[in-house]
Order: C-alpha cells, then sequence, then structure tokens
C-alpha cells in the first residue's frame, strides 16, 4: 500500500498542478472585479511569483551566467502570462483555453527554425490537425473566414504562440546552458511576465483603483497567487520528473477538463457543438504530439526517470514551466 502510495504521488501532483491552472481564470477575474486589469495583474502576481522562488531557492540561482536565451525566454513567457490573463479576463475561458493549447501547431514551426529539427510528416500532420479543431471551433456561416471572434481570443491564440516559443527555447537553454537549475528558468520566466505585464499596463485604460477593504483584498489575492503559481510551478516540475514524459502530457490535459467545468459552475459557460469538436480536435493533437516526440527523441533505456528535467519534455511543448497557466 505504501509502494502505491509512493508511485502515485508524481501523477497526483500533476492532475492537481492541472486543477490550479484550470482554475486559475477566477480568481483573475475576481481581481478584475476589484479594480485591476488583466495587465496589472498579470504584473503583480508573476512578480510575487518570482519574488517567492528568488527567496525560497536562491542558492539554486546565486551561480547562473548571463546568456541572450534569458532575456528571449523572459519575453516569449510574457506574451505567454499576458495573452492567457487578458484572454480568459475578457474572453469565453474555454475558446481562450482552446486556442491556447494549439501548441503542437507553434511548436513545429518554431523547432524547426530555432532548434533545427527536421520538420517530419507526422509533426506537420499533428500541426494541420490542431489548426483543424481551430477552424472547426471558430467557424460559422455568418462570420466566414474561421479567425478569432475578438480580441480575447486573439489574446489567447497569441499566447500559445509565446507558450509554444517557450517550451522551444526552455529546450535550447538546457543544451546551451546545461548547469543551469530548473529554479533559474521559473524565476527567469516568471520574471519576465511580470516586467512584460508591466509595460503592456501603460497601454490599458486603467479603472478606479481597489480602495479601502477593496485594496486589502486585492493584496491578498496577488500574494496568494503569487505564492500558489510559484508552489505549484515546482509541484508540476516533481511530477514530470518522475513519470515517462508521453503519460505525464496526457494527465497535463486534465486541465482542460476542470477549466471546462469550472467556466461550467462559475460562468455559466457551455461549449457548444462546434466546441466540443473543435476542442477535441486540439486536445487529441496535443496528446499525440507528446508521444511522436517521446518516442522520437529517445531510445528506450537511455536514461533514468528524472535524470534530466525538462529536455524531451519542454521539446513536445506540453508541460515545461509556466508563468500563469
Amino acid at each position: 500500500m505504501n509502494n502505491w502510495l509512493r508511485a502515485s504521488w508524481p501523477t497526483l501532483a500533476i492532475m492537481l498542478g492541472a486543477s490550479v491552472w484550470g482554475m486559475i481564470w477566477y480568481p483573475l477575474r475576481m481581481l478584475a472585479a476589484l479594480g485591476v486589469t488583466g495587465t496589472a495583474a498579470g504584473a503583480l502576481t508573476s512578480g510575487a511569483g518570482c519574488l517567492f522562488v528568488l527567496l525560497v531557492r536562491y542558492r539554486s540561482i546565486a551561480t547562473v551566467r548571463w546568456h541572450w536565451l534569458l532575456p528571449a525566454l523572459a519575453l516569449a513567457a510574457g506574451v505567454t502570462n499576458l495573452g492567457f490573463v487578458w484572454g480568459s479576463i475578457h474572453g469565453q475561458v474555454m475558446r481562450v483555453l482552446l486556442l491556447f493549447y494549439l501548441t503542437p501547431a507553434w511548436t513545429a514551426l518554431f523547432a524547426h527554425f530555432i532548434l533545427r529539427e527536421r520538420l517530419t510528416w507526422a509533426a506537420a500532420g499533428l500541426a494541420a490537425l490542431s489548426l483543424a479543431g481551430a477552424m472547426t471551433m471558430l467557424w460559422s456561416p455568418q462570420l466566414g473566414v474561421p479567425l478569432p471572434g475578438n480580441l480575447a481570443e486573439w489574446a489567447g491564440l497569441v499566447g500559445g504562440m509565446g507558450f509554444a516559443m517557450s517550451n522551444v527555447l526552455i529546450l535550447k537553454t538546457s543544451r546551451v546552458l546545461p548547469d543551469m537549475k530548473g529554479e533559474m528558468r521559473t524565476a527567469t520566466i516568471f520574471g519576465g511576465a511580470a516586467l512584460f505585464s508591466a509595460c503592456a499596463s501603460f497601454f490599458e485604460a486603467m479603472p478606479a483603483p481597489p480602495t479601502g477593504a477593496h485594496l486589502g483584498t486585492a493584496a491578498l489575492l496577488v500574494l496568494g497567487l503569487g505564492f500558489l503559481l510559484a508552489s505549484n510551478n515546482m509541484l508540476v516540475q516533481y511530477g514530470v520528473a518522475r513519470i515517462p514524459a508521453n503519460r505525464a502530457s496526457i494527465i497535463m490535459l486534465f486541465e482542460i477538463v476542470i477549466t471546462a467545468l469550472s467556466a461550467w459552475l462559475f460562468a455559466g459557460e457551455t461549449p457548444g457543438p462546434r466546441e466540443w469538436a473543435g476542442g477535441a480536435c486540439i486536445v487529441l493533437a496535443s496528446a499525440l504530439s507528446s508521444w511522436v516526440h517521446r518516442t522520437k527523441a529517445k531510445p528506450i533505456g537511455e536514461a533514468p526517470p528524472g535524470a534530466a528535467l525538462g529536455d524531451d519534455r519542454e521539446a513536445r511543448g506540453q508541460d515545461g514551466p509556466r508563468a500563469m497557466v
């Protein structure tokens, strides 16, 4: 029994992490209702998360050396974070998340140019499957060309591109800077998200800021979210380091289930047939993408579980560290 429980901890850690990411949109909307805009919420919560990582794991971060990949990774993480946060606050959560999850399409493209990976027929097919899912979800006779219908959906789409770029750059970083600790990548991601959102906040109309009791509630939410997201990130990294990568990515798709349930319960959002059909294509492409990358990236028996926290995992574009989602 004890051995079974010990073997189950990594799976439970990933499921818990996916559940947190699937529900994080709700406290973000609470912040928006208190007068904290999406850009400000992204900056404040990511800044709190970065501070938490720096305080808790500062010894792992102190020895890092400078490289141009660090600001590039920070910028990609900033786009990822802002796209998801702003989109989930202002749009239909499930549609924004599904557009965000077009990762296989963008990962295949970015890996081809940045990592010099050959674009295989399998990768091209998975990219086409995910894009077909998006077209199914977005198409309607009234709207014509299947494009995102509002700024929130565009934000989710661009955020997903940033997520794919982040994963590719994380793999590039692990190759160029093999001695870099995972905590440094996490701090870079959170710090980049905070700086990018802070700069973007100057271009968003600011409502009346929270005052009095609302100010205290907003401050507690920001600090709580920062602590939660940083802890959740490290929890998920614990899980994905200890189970096969293809299995971990399937478990991570639990996030979409939690998002659908929470959007239905708290926002009254019920996906229609086109959303379900398109979402099924996107989820299937994400799941198959992890399996394809896993089987091609590493021969059986090359390394024990957890020997390299990140290389093939980030390459497949599914469960690398994330600043917000």
